[in-house]
């Protein structure tokens, strides 16, 4: 069974960092796509937005483009793990994180990775509260 699990969430003071993992289990296939997305308070599952993604075998990265420069997305494909370093945090970056494997199209990164619903499967999503 494919699960994802994303964790390292908490509560931080503005400015602080944290770094969220995303462990991708019972997959054994090499090419897969991860992409992080937000859920902030008071929005809707369906209204997640989109912080960025990393393709495994292209090793295609992109990000929404007003956290370029604070966010970082990396991964350990021998590990299958994907993180996500937030720097500089703000307060309106207190969401609850979710991160999104897309096992079929190894090129969906560079091609339409801002859409939620092309991903098939979601970990349970970890919270991040940013304090002033």
């Amino acid at each position: 069974e494919v699960q994802l699990q994303a964790s390292g969430g908490g509560l931080v003071q503005a400015g602080g960092s944290l770094r969220l993992s995303c462990v991708l289990s019972g997959f054994t296939g090499d090419d897969y796509v991860i992409g992080w997305f937000r859920q902030a308070p008071g929005k809707t599952r369906e209204g997640v937005s989109w912080v960025g993604c990393i393709g495994s075998s292209d090793r295609s990265i992109y990000y929404e483009d007003s956290l370029k420069g604070r966010f970082t997305i990396s991964s350990d494909n021998a590990k299958k793990t994907v993180y996500l370093q937030m720097n500089n945090l703000k307060r309106e970056d207190t969401a609850v994180y979710f991160c999104a494997a897309d096992l079929s199209n190894p090129y969906r990164c560079q091609d339409s990775g801002s859409y939620s619903n092309g991903y098939n499967y979601w970990g349970q999503g970890t919270q991040v509260t940013v304090s002033s």
